[in-house]
């Protein structure tokens, strides 16, 4: 039976704590401007003394300023700091700016045993065993969709393949999909596969390149506008299948992030980066577990959003955050932009879903 690692709080009973000034706050400047020497939060949970007692902070996020609002400190885009507002200024790292951040909160040995300081195969790559993190990621997804919220970051590959599309719809129908942040691209692309069988014009099974196929994804977004809406469009076509056709169905949300290169785009995406950021953190800021797949762009914005724990049940306990990309690289970028809690798969998404849908006995 699965069961979520014990989060130890740190004893702030301890001297060290004890004798930690009260943080210090500094009026912003202006709507959108922080004061110098600002502080910005990480991943990990930070704990900030206020009134002589140490506070978790409220919405945590990376990158982010810190607000004192109703004596608690809330994490905050720069963008959406007014004049005047207290904001929580210094950087040391010696506890002196009355600030910790439990950089130790559920961590990982990574399976290194006794292994000495130095040792071969410490990362992952092409060549690393991923059987243990397969069989621990559906522990979690068992586990959290009873009990957390599983979001799902998707790039176009996952729609290009008949398999893939048939897995991915599966889990969703079965409760272990509880939103998807994407771009236009998969659910063009996706919506293209149930009206022609093809993706970008190659069939998604037998990979033939159909004629005028590249007319195809264009058709599809024309005769999805014509109807309105997404939802419309599905109510109109019974028959449709797939990704997108399941999420309207089985009522799972659905944020479609533009971008500069998008054809059309379909009804429902959302043009504004800023409106499509916000969107998408309604859905991170409650997620315990997410699953990214190949989309080099969205991950990283998903990740830099995306805090390594959440509060469930008035316990604090990680959130889980895959990447799965057949490049190594794509895979390490998300960690060399600071989510350091990330577990990386490199594989192909086609297997990965498979695989995944057929242990979880959806498929």
């Amino acid at each position: 039976m699965f069961e979520l690692p014990n989060y130890i709080a740190p004893d702030f009973s301890e001297n060290r704590f004890v004798a930690a000034p009260d943080v210090r706050t500094a009026p912003a400047p202006s709507d959108g401007v922080l004061p110098d020497d600002f502080y910005a939060t990480s991943i990990y949970p930070e704990y900030f003394k206020l009134d002589g007692s140490w506070t978790l902070i409220g919405a945590a996020r990376m990158d982010c300023a810190v607000v004192i609002r109703d004596s608690r400190p809330v994490a905050t885009e720069a963008r959406k700091v007014k004049q005047g507002d207290p904001v929580v200024v210094g950087r040391e790292e010696d506890l002196s700016n009355g600030v910790y951040t439990d950089t130790a909160a559920f961590q990982d040995v990574n399976g290194r045993g006794n292994a000495q300081s130095f040792a071969f195969r410490t990362g992952k790559s092409r060549e690393t065993s991923y059987s243990r993190d397969y069989d621990e990621l559906y522990e979690i997804l068992r586990h959290d969709r009873e009990h957390g919220t599983i979001v799902w970051v998707l790039g176009p590959a996952v729609a290009f393949d008949h398999d893939s599309r048939k897995a991915l719809s599966c889990l969703i129908q079965n409760g272990y999909v509880n939103a998807i942040l994407a771009g236009n691209a998969l659910a063009t692309h996706d919506l293209e596969a149930g009206l022609f069988h093809t993706g970008l014009g190659q069939d998604i099974y037998t990979k033939e390149l159909k004629y005028n196929g590249h007319y195809n994804h264009l058709q599809t977004i024309n005769d999805v506008r014509a109807a309105g809406s997404i939802e419309q469009y599905i109510a109109d076509h019974p028959s449709q299948d797939g990704i997108v056709a399941a999420c309207i169905r089985n009522r799972v949300p659905m944020v479609l992030a533009g971008s500069i290169r998008d054809d059309g785009p379909l009804p429902g995406v959302i043009a504004n980066v800023y409106e499509a950021q916000n969107a998408m953190r309604q859905h991170t800021m409650q997620a315990t577990t997410v699953i990214a797949l190949a989309t080099q762009l969205h991950t990283i914005a998903t990740g830099n959003m995306s805090p390594s724990w959440q509060i469930r049940d008035g316990k604090l306990r990680p959130v889980y955050f895959y990447t799965v990309d057949i490049s190594e690289f794509a895979v390490g970028k998300l960690r060399d932009r600071g989510s350091l809690s990330t577990i990386s798969i490199v594989t192909n998404v086609q297997d990965f879903l498979i695989n995944t849908a057929r242990s979880l006995n959806v498929l």
